[in-house]
């Protein structure tokens, strides 16, 4: 065991080296991207803004944090299945330092996690952005359990425009008091976005757009010095992907970029797997897929959005929300009580959702309509049988509550 831990070690601080000296030698104007939810819409929101006038890499999957993010400054990682693949990438390293890779990219996405302390300092160290991006963190950050308190989270997440020079531009959330708070903690250029009046990019208008009787996406304006241009994202929904648009308007701006460039750009942009992206489900029905994770702010979103789409009944399949700590019961009862004014029917999944369960019910909802079950495996047939056409799932929790196998049960393949 202590062996691997040498091993890991070792590779880690190579493949560090390696994305250090890749950066010396390429010069790419780098963006960094935290917060405790909406990062990875972001990062895919602000490729697409960017892609057609530079030529960009972003991490992908959960590449974010101390191999994953020097692995993404390196180069094309995603053939993970070869054998000798660390070998390959430390020797297709080195030869980029010596022959010039033309094709290495003018910009560099980079989400970045911060699930312990010391994280976001690590890998701002090491990548040293020019841009920074804090989406939301809300009063119960995701990776709490890790850290002291919510604000210890906060700090870490202030890092990120800590880390920021002179010249460089922090792009914060408006809306967000804890984000906002941050915007002292940085010598850059502030720069937000948010609903709120006040915000640089003010998003305004939004609204669901219908064809034929089915949600195809959502519709908002956008102002920014005095100019409007709206803005359209499809097959996905809620006040996360405008956010996460948003985000990307700033940065397409900072980057010199008209504003209706910004908003083209944009109608090309495609939700990441399991971020409220709407699907086909069985029996003609409909789901809201967002399972990639789940945070209290991101589970509280996603009911609101189901909230505000039609159909003949509204079903919620809700599990654990994880790494929250002692905020883990107070989070879910809350979560219960939001859902008991949304759902027609309530399906949890673990331990902790039993509070969500338990909260609904105190809320008002028919205790018939609430279902309750340990894991996913034993929830999805019961799941499966309950729907009837018309209906529009919500599928939403933690990424270890394994919903993607609800999600192969009531998805139209």
């Amino acid at each position: 065991m202590k062996l691997l831990q040498l091993c890991k070690k070792i590779l880690i601080w190579k493949v560090r080296l390696l994305a250090s000296w890749t950066l010396k030698r390429y010069k790419p104007t780098v963006i960094g991207i935290t917060g405790s939810a909406g990062k990875t819409s972001s990062k895919e929101a602000i490729f697409a803004v960017l892609r057609k006038e530079y030529v960009c890499r972003r991490n992908v999957k959960n590449f974010n944090n101390e191999l994953g993010v020097p692995l993404t400054i390196l180069g094309d990682y995603q053939q993970s299945g070869r054998f000798f693949f660390w070998s390959g990438v430390i020797l297709k390293g080195f030869w980029h330092l010596i022959i010039k890779d033309k094709k290495y990219p003018e910009v560099l996405i980079l989400e970045m996690a911060a699930d312990r302390p010391g994280d976001i300092k690590y890998l701002t160290n090491l990548t040293k952005p020019n841009v920074g991006v804090i989406t939301a963190i809300g009063d119960v950050p995701v990776h709490v359990e890790f850290y002291s308190s919510p604000e210890a989270v906060v700090r870490e997440k202030g890092k990120m425009i800590e880390s920021l020079p002179e010249d460089g531009f922090a792009i914060l959330n408006f809306d967000d008091e804890r984000v906002w708070e941050l915007k002292n903690k940085t010598r850059a250029k502030i720069f937000s976005f948010g609903f709120n009046q006040g915000a640089d990019i003010q998003i305004g208008n939004m609204e669901n757009r219908m064809e034929n009787g089915r949600p195809e996406g959502i519709a908002f304006k956008v102002q920014y010095g005095g100019s409007f241009v709206p803005v359209r994202l499809s097959k996905t929904f809620g006040k996360p992907q405008a956010y996460a648009a948003a985000a990307a308007i700033s940065v397409g701006i900072v980057f010199g970029l008209h504003l209706v460039e910004i908003s083209d750009a944009l109608s090309e942009y495609e939700a990441p797997e399991g971020r409220m992206k709407l699907i086909d489900g069985v029996k003609k029905t409909l789901i809201l897929d967002d399972s990639y994770n789940a945070s209290p702010l991101s589970m509280v979103a996603s009911l609101e959005t189901l909230k505000s789409l039609p159909a003949k009944r509204k079903i919620a399949v809700l599990a654990d929300m994880l790494e929250i700590g002692d905020y883990a019961e107070d989070a879910h009862r809350n979560v219960g009580k939001v859902a008991a004014e949304v759902v027609d029917h309530l399906f949890c999944i673990g331990s902790r959702a039993h509070f969500i369960a338990e909260s609904a019910l105190k809320a008002g909802l028919d205790s018939k309509k609430i279902q309750i079950f340990d894991n996913s495996e034993t929830a999805k047939k019961m799941i499966e049988k309950e729907l009837k056409q018309g209906d529009l799932i919500l599928v939403k929790g933690s990424h270890a509550m394994q919903l993607e196998k609800v999600l192969e049960e009531i998805r139209m393949m």
